[in-house]
Parts: structure tokens; sequence; C-alpha cells
């Protein structure tokens, strides 16, 4: 197993990190930690960093500066062969979906299922039942991707993250390319899934209708910096 420093119960904690890309800093001496069962918005601009922020969290940009431990894992001592253990214990949900086109729902979860080494037939199947339950998607299993309206698919994605029992979901913009009524609804599933699971949720949104209507914790990123603050703060 990695090297840890988690005391107590946090999924995610960050001390004096530096987060760069391409040898250039984007975000200077980020300070967090975060507990399980939260959930928190992380906004910013376009290019304020939000991205390579989540990026560091499931191990695409390492970490070379500061402490940082994400769900047990060691982010400064991350060799590659760790990742996909890291990621096996994270839920990441995107923007665009990336369903497989060529198969079913059912098969969509199995080959994620497959890949991350289920391989009792009974479990995969009572599990697919539970998350796509979960999300109000089990009488689609059989359907095709291009069957399913944009929220359908985004509820399977959400599913899809939930397989492994995550401990922290990352979602990235996952309300990006739906309508508001379909944002809301998919909103309601990700703060049930982290309730229910007990799962932290950190979710990049730019989407400050929904944060109104969604109220709760926000990470920052600005000018380099990250800061954690109540949304109440954002209207006031």
């Amino acid at each position: 197993m990695p090297h840890t420093h988690i005391i107590g119960d946090d999924i995610i904690s960050l001390n004096n990190a530096k987060i760069t890309q391409k040898n250039f800093t984007v975000l200077n001496n980020v300070n967090l930690n975060i507990k399980k069962g939260r959930f928190c918005y992380l906004i910013g601009k376009t290019g304020s960093g939000k991205s390579s922020l989540l990026k560091t969290l499931y191990g695409h940009i390492p970490l070379t500066e500061g402490r940082g431990s994400v769900v047990g894992f060691d982010l400064s001592k991350l060799r590659t062969s760790d990742i996909p253990n890291l990621r096996r214990k994270l839920g990441i949900v995107f923007q665009d979906f990336q369903l497989l086109p060529d198969r079913s729902v059912e098969k969509n979860l199995k080959f994620v299922m497959e890949a991350t080494g289920w391989s009792d037939k009974t479990k995969m199947d009572d599990r697919i039942n539970e998350v796509l339950s979960s999300v109000g998607m089990k009488t689609k299993k059989h359907k095709m991707p291009h069957e399913l309206s944009g929220g359908e698919q985004q509820r399977v994605a959400i599913a899809r993250a939930l397989l492994n029992h995550p401990q922290l979901i990352l979602a990235d913009e996952p309300t990006g390319n739906l309508d508001p009524e379909t944002s809301n609804e998919i909103m309601g599933v990700l703060k049930q899934v982290a309730l229910e699971n007990e799962a932290a949720v950190v979710m990049a949104t730019h989407d400050y209708h929904m944060i109104q209507n969604f109220p709760g914790e926000a990470i920052r990123c600005e000018n380099g910096e990250v800061t954690v603050l109540n949304t109440r703060e954002l209207f006031e």
C-alpha cells in the first residue's frame, strides 16, 4: 500500500500544494481538507485552475510540491503503477458522458467492472441493478446510449462512477451540456448519491443558478489561489 499521511477521515487533504501544468504554476499554496459525505462545488473562471486541480486529485498531473493525499494515497509519492488503484476508489464524471456508443447501458457498466477486476457474474448483475436503481435508470439497462437523452446518459455516467463504491466522486462540469431542468435533476441525483454512499463529491461548475438552487460549500480558484467559502457568500 502507498504511504499515507491521513489523519481522521479526510478524503482529500492538500497542504501547501503547488499545482503545475507544463512547468507553469496554476495554483499556489493550496490548503484543502474534505471529509467524507461533504458536497463541494469547485468554481472559478475558465483557466483559473479548476481542471488542473481535479487532474491532480485523480493522478493525471503529478504533485511536485507540498503534501497531498486522496482516499489514502499520498500524491507526492504516487507512482504510475498506483494510479489505477487510486482511480478505483474514485468515481469520475465528465461533461461529455464518455459512454461507449457500440454497447448497451448494461454492457458499458460491465466493461468498467471487468477492467477493474470484477469476475463474479451474479455480483456484477446485482451491483449494476443497484447503481442503475440509485440514479433512476434500472428500466433502461438494455438501451443503447444513442437511444437516451443527455440527462439519461449523464445518469448512466453517474451510475458507472458508483460501481466500485467510491469514497470520492469528482465531477467536471457534469451538467455543462444539459438544459437547466435536467441539470437540476442531475444535481439532485449527485447530492442523493453522496448522502447514500457517504462519498465526498467535488463538482466543478460555472452554473451559478444551480449553486443558488443547491447551496453548499464552494472551493474557489482565483488568481492562483484556492479559498473555501459558503455559497451564500457568493450572492451577498
